[in-house]
């Protein structure tokens, strides 16, 4: 009896320490897991800039463009103004001439 006794008291004491190893373990995991944690923040942090430089650039582009087809535009209105002068004159003349 005795024997076994003294087995479980030995076996008692090997594992007594295995309460704290274990939360050590957990500690580390932990500490490890927020480790991952940055890093994967970092990752997604980076890839967010690279996507906002993205559309910054897409957007100045598109302003670009969209300067480039209002100055178009105003151009091409300034030229229909010009024609619309030039008919009416030629319509005034064409006018007069039917009168006679």
């Amino acid at each position: 009896m005795s024997y076994r006794r003294d087995h479980r008291s030995s076996k008692s004491a090997l594992f007594d320490g295995l309460d704290n190893l274990e939360e050590g373990g957990i500690r580390a995991s932990s500490s490890f897991s927020h480790d991952v944690k940055d890093h994967d923040n970092g990752k997604a942090i980076e890839s967010l800039h690279d996507r906002v430089a993205f559309l910054k650039r897409l957007t100045g582009d598109i302003h670009d463009e969209v300067e480039s087809h209002n100055r178009m535009l105003d151009r091409m209105g300034n030229g229909m103004d010009a024609t619309r002068g030039i008919m009416s004159g030629t319509m005034d003349r064409f006018k007069k001439a039917a009168a006679l």
